[in-house]
């Protein structure tokens, strides 16, 4: 491992004034770099540099593949690409998505506490669902630190809630602590190394996306079948029997943590009905135009027999307008009450 110090952290939905609040409060001579993931739009622009280097006085940017982690500097994921670390250096990849996210938290956070073990601060600010959880608690099992944003502080808390749920956290703080914690805790002592074993933090998939435990290409991801698909490419996740927090992996690389993973298979869910909507309204429209067909050429019977399709594809697509129509009304029931 290496011996230097890192912080890395990950926040999503609120997270651009949240990393401001915290880079404003740090000094020139922090003896650490500071590595950040923001869930971002695959296709956009990101000046999150920019907006951080005026933030505060440390500089900022998205950095190249295989650059040098340096201290007192912060770098930045771009976005559609993975921040890692290995030997001291950055990388960048476009290997599959985890929790539906590139760049996504738990990676940069997995491969820190490997490269770093006890030299890493590991921090979950606003955001929602849960990535950084399975990465947050691979930190502490290398002897890290894990600090959390106070949920009660942030503007969206699910991200903090999931990992004060699932990880022994050293510290939950409101945002406007999270700075001066963090340069208090790097100018202690780095604690002693622990043994941080080869199974406790799972591998990273390799620079041709083969996940762990199918490197020759025809087995299965590491663990055991779950019985479950992944919403990205229909394979099979798979997962490691009494782990925590629960992690989900197909054998492309796609991710999962549960709360991704459910908000990804009721999203899969509301595109199948509006997927079998619109099947049945073609139905109903094709049928029609038979019907008149038939009836224009003087074949009463196969009218009525295109005419009951007709009936019967308009009663199934107005049920289904009906349960889409409620689910929306349920959600945004659900805003109204989280608002």
């Amino acid at each position: 491992m290496n011996g230097g110090r890192v912080v890395v952290i990950g926040a999503s939905a609120g997270g651009v004034q949240a990393l401001r609040n915290v880079v404003e409060c740090l000094p020139t001579d922090l003896p650490a770099a500071l590595l950040i993931v923001l869930h971002l739009a695959p296709h956009s622009r990101s000046a999150l540099p920019a907006i951080l280097a005026r933030s505060g006085c440390l500089p900022a940017s998205h950095p190249t593949e295989g650059e040098l982690i340096e201290p007192g500097r912060i770098y930045i994921a771009p976005p559609d690409r993975h921040l890692a670390i290995r030997d001291g250096r950055i990388h960048l990849s476009r290997n599959a998505s985890e929790n539906g996210h590139r760049p996504a938290v738990d990676v940069l956070f997995r491969t820190a506490a490997r490269a770093f073990g006890t030299g890493v601060v590991g921090v979950v600010l606003t955001g929602n669902l849960d990535d950084g959880t399975e990465g947050l608690a691979a930190i502490k099992k290398c002897g890290g630190v894990a600090i959390v944003q106070d949920p009660r502080d942030a503007d969206y808390p699910s991200m903090p809630e999931s990992a004060i749920a699932n990880v022994p956290v050293d510290h939950v703080l409101p945002l406007a602590e999270i700075g001066p914690a963090l340069d208090g805790l790097l100018r202690q002592p780095r604690p002693a190394a622990v043994i941080c074993g080869e199974d406790e933090v799972e591998k990273e998939p390799d620079e041709m996306g083969v996940s762990p435990g199918n490197e020759d290409g025809n087995g299965s991801a590491s663990g055991e079948a779950s019985g479950l698909t992944c919403p990205e490419c229909g394979g099979a996740l798979w997962e490691k029997r009494g782990e925590r927090p629960l992690h989900f992996r197909c054998r492309t690389g796609h991710a999962y943590s549960p709360e991704s993973l459910l908000a990804r298979q009721t999203d899969s869910l509301d595109e199948a009905f509006w997927a079998a909507l619109r099947s049945l309204e073609e139905n109903a429209a094709l049928s029609r135009r038979m019907a008149k067909r038939a009836r224009d050429h003087g074949n009463p019977a196969a009218s009525a027999r295109y005419e009951q399709r007709v009936l019967e594809a308009d009663r199934h697509a107005a049920v289904l307008r009906a349960m889409l129509k409620d689910g929306v009304m349920v959600l945004e029931e659900d805003e109204r009450r989280a608002g």
